[in-house]
């Protein structure tokens, strides 16, 4: 999310009214997602059909609104985004948490927040689209409570896994479960930051990357960030052993002579099912980017959980998801509840990306040939 920073500005004033319940329509009985043999793809259980990871972001609306700051009051617009969702061909929705939304304290879990995320699970499944559970979030600086901010290295860490607890158990009986992405763009900084500085990365009033310490001391960045993935892993394996785990890395993450974020994969992702990666491609620069998707290919399958044309023209961003298809298993881009039909009635740069995004994802469709 870190390198879609500007999109906030460009679609800012973007908006357009929703309203009236939406039916949710019935669907097959999902299945659940498991590894395939290979390690590279993912397959339905028991089935055994391949899976291919196809859909979107659904981390806000247009109007610049978390979910959780619209899905109590306003269910029917998540209804009507899901059920277009489908309806654009997608079989994953990517939703984010906020860690304000979901614990009340230290060692509470906001009840309300818990019944909505049931109530979301439900909402997939019989939509039949599947959830990648992005946790520990805290986009809105101005929402993150002063008490967690406070907290020792060891203390948040304790809370993140308790936040994660009761996550898991919230959602450890449904097929819609496609895999809990155990924090978004992470970092290990090297060096010291301030008392309660743990967000980075501020643009247009979200802040997408986050510090796992504030001190390193001494510590190599690989060792604290396996350490943090094995506790975060932990907690959630105590109540769900089957759904997928993974991590949404940056793509400065690889070690080229060192990892940027302190996250190197190759030293950090043993105890994930498969891994995530960030990428927008960049004009004129489609075999480096292809290269560097390669650096994450490490015998677990891999997954473009953001990718948008914020940086490149339409025919160079199909021309990366094509070339892409041989190192990435799934690809998930944005949708924040504007269908093409209402993009094309709009002026300015953030819909047009939009627009330009949506056509690419739905001529691409693998479910329909490519890419897969």
């Amino acid at each position: 999310m870190f390198w879609v920073m500007a999109l906030p500005l460009v679609l800012a004033g973007c908006t357009q009214p929703r309203g009236g319940a939406v039916s949710t329509p019935r669907t097959a009985p999902l299945q659940r997602i498991t590894i395939a043999p290979d390690n590279q793809h993912f397959v339905t259980s028991p089935a055994g059909e391949r899976f291919t990871p196809w859909g979107f972001n659904y981390d806000r609306d247009h109007n610049m609104r978390l979910l959780e700051e619209y899905w109590d009051v306003e269910w029917d617009t998540v209804e009507a985004d899901f059920r277009e969702i489908k309806q654009l061909g997608a079989n994953v929705v990517r939703i984010h948490l906020q860690v304000g939304s979901f614990m009340n304290g230290p060692r509470e879990p906001n009840a309300q927040a818990i019944r909505q995320l049931k109530r979301l699970v439900r909402l997939a499944e019989t939509t039949g689209l599947y959830l990648d559970i992005t946790g520990l979030a805290c986009y809105r600086k101005s929402a993150v409570p002063p008490w967690y901010d406070a907290l020792s290295e060891t203390d948040r860490w304790e809370v993140q896994a308790r936040f994660w607890e009761a996550v898991a158990q919230a959602c450890r009986n449904s097929p819609a479960v496609f895999c809990y992405d155990l924090i978004n763009e992470p970092v290990a900084p090297r060096q010291p930051r301030q008392p309660g500085d743990w967000l980075v990365g501020e643009f247009g009033g979200f802040w997408y990357v986050q510090a796992i310490t504030l001190d390193a001391r001494g510590r190599a960045p690989e060792i604290l960030a396996r350490n943090w993935i094995s506790q975060m892993t932990s907690a959630i394996r105590k109540h769900d052993k089957g759904h997928l785990i993974t991590l949404g890395f940056l793509p400065n993450s690889l070690e080229r002579p060192v990892s940027g974020s302190g996250f190197p994969p190759a030293k950090v992702a043993g105890p994930l099912d498969f891994i995530c990666v960030h990428l927008y491609p960049k004009a004129g620069r489609i075999a480096e980017e292809i290269e560097l998707l390669k650096g994450f290919n490490l015998g677990k399958p891999v997954v473009i959980e953001e990718i948008f044309p914020l940086e490149c023209g339409k025919e160079e961003f199909r021309d990366f998801l094509l070339r892409s298809r041989e190192h990435a298993a799934g690809w998930i881009g944005f949708y924040w509840g504007q269908t093409p039909a209402e993009l094309k009635k709009l002026d300015g740069l953030g819909p047009a990306l939009t627009l330009r995004w949506l056509e690419v994802f739905q001529e691409l469709n693998p479910h329909q040939g490519a890419p897969r």
